[in-house]
């Protein structure tokens, strides 16, 4: 499986995130993150670490995220 597609990004009202410079930093982003989580994934693998448990993990990693401008 490789990365999936970029989205349109959304606000939580609904209205698209147009701005130019905003969808490509996230896209950026998005692939740096991407990068990272595949490296870590691939390392865990070799030092026999079991497939299953890292997806839960990451899955995990990502559900643990705190959002700091929550009002």
């Amino acid at each position: 499986m490789s990365m999936p597609d970029i989205p349109k990004w959304y606000a939580d009202d609904g209205s698209i995130i147009s701005c130019t410079e905003k969808v490509k930093v996230m896209s950026e982003n998005m692939n740096e993150l991407y990068s990272v989580a595949q490296d870590a994934f691939e390392d865990a693998l070799l030092m026999g670490c079991g497939e299953a448990q890292l997806r839960d993990y990451l899955v995990k990693l990502i559900e643990g995220l705190e959002n700091p401008y929550r009002k």
